[in-house]
């Protein structure tokens, strides 16, 4: 899907280390984080980190990023406990 959003396959395959990368900016990598912080266990949202998710996003968008975020958690962890495989939504074009 976000390929055909405009997201590039090199910016989709860097994902896992989006925290290096030169492909996604300050905001992205701090909204990345957040979503780290949100899914991994035993991860908290830093004071810091929620400050400055703040500087790039408003209110409005720092609660749909959260909803997005559980929402896919939720369905991920819905799917694993129900042996639901992936549907490989997004492939290379490569």
């Amino acid at each position: 899907m976000s390929s055909q959003l405009g997201v590039s396959d090199e910016k989709i395959e860097a994902l896992e280390n989006y925290a290096t990368s030169d492909l996604y900016d300050a905001a992205e990598k701090t909204a990345l984080e957040y979503a780290d912080s949100i899914t991994i266990t035993g991860r908290e949202v830093s004071d810091d980190l929620f400050a400055r998710l703040r500087s790039f996003y408003n209110e409005d968008e720092i609660v749909e990023l959260t909803a997005t975020v559980a929402w896919e958690n939720s369905s991920s962890k819905f799917n694993r406990a129900l042996r639901v495989p992936s549907q490989h939504l997004w492939k290379s074009v490569r």
